[in-house]
């Protein structure tokens, strides 16, 4: 019987520690290439393209974080960057709130068919309006502006379900207890629904702020003036003109992708608690 009780926790000990090695061999895969990318960003030269890859580098040096940040205007770039970011993500939040909001607490007549009609549309590449978003901007005389890259995705579907299912899990109760006080609709969603919604609106705010920062085509095709760009599309300059020099190409890429690292490693407790909050709902 002893023998029993004590094979149990040894098996139970060695299938944890066979899933954290796993789990460690796919994360260490999945980081392989930003490690590569950092390794060559640390190492001066310009043959780094060895066999194996060089996942550490040989020796440190900034010399190509230097030379890339003398040469670009990395201030300004991301001064663009931020001011896109900013205003694309509070109008993904609360376009999304305001519109998930009835779907999830007001009872009218074909909300049903209205939900299913904007979900209906996720299955559309979102490619297929490019055209579309552009003729509609040009009308409106908006090309080269920031709001020509912000307002063609300033409404996501995926957003709106994501918050749906949050505002679901609400006690109906909340409501209830504003209607009783006199309170306005608007002053439910915004004083007493808001606030439980936190984690759902953090994962928008994370995702959003990854998408605009990232963003690379768009921008490129609706900003007349380079000093404009965010970036990502400023990056562009580096792989045509310093394509031979890959240290300039990596240390520029790493600098871009720095804050969206920072970002996620402050905010992953909200975006699992967003995530798993509009599961149960």
């Amino acid at each position: 019987m002893n023998q029993v009780n004590i094979a149990k926790p040894v098996k139970t000990w060695i299938g944890y520690i066979i899933g954290y090695l796993l789990l460690l061999l796919l994360g260490i895969f999945m980081m392989g290439p930003f490690l590569w990318m950092l390794s060559a960003s640390l190492m001066p030269g310009k043959n780094i393209f060895t066999f194996p890859p060089a996942i550490l580098p040989t020796f440190i040096d900034f010399d190509n974080y230097v030379q890339v940040w003398n040469y670009m205007n990395f201030p300004r770039y991301i001064g663009n960057t931020l001011i896109i970011t900013v205003l694309g993500v509070v109008l993904n939040i609360v376009l999304a709130c305001m519109t998930a909001y009835p779907l999830a607490k007001m009872r009218f007549r074909g909300r049903e068919v209205v939900f299913a009609f904007l979900v209906s549309t996720m299955i559309i590449p979102s490619s297929t309006a490019l055209v579309v978003h552009y003729l509609t901007l040009r009308a409106f005389n908006l090309l080269g502006t920031y709001a020509a890259v912000v307002l063609p995705s300033a409404v996501s579907v995926f957003n709106i379900f994501l918050m749906r299912q949050t505002f679901m899990g609400v006690p109906d109760e909340i409501r209830d207890s504003g209607k009783i006080d006199g309170a306005s609709e608007f002053r439910i969603w915004w004083k007493l629904m808001l606030p439980v919604v936190k984690p759902g609106i953090a994962v928008i705010a994370l995702l959003e702020v990854m998408s605009y920062w990232n963003s690379f085509l768009w921008p490129i095709v609706v900003l007349d003036d380079p000093m404009k760009y965010p970036i990502a599309s400023a990056l562009t300059y580096l792989k045509g003109q310093f394509s031979y020099n890959f240290g300039w190409i990596a240390a520029g890429t790493i600098i871009s992708v720095l804050p969206i690292i920072l970002v996620f490693l402050f905010t992953q407790k909200y975006y699992m608690e967003g995530i798993s909050g509009a599961i149960k709902g």
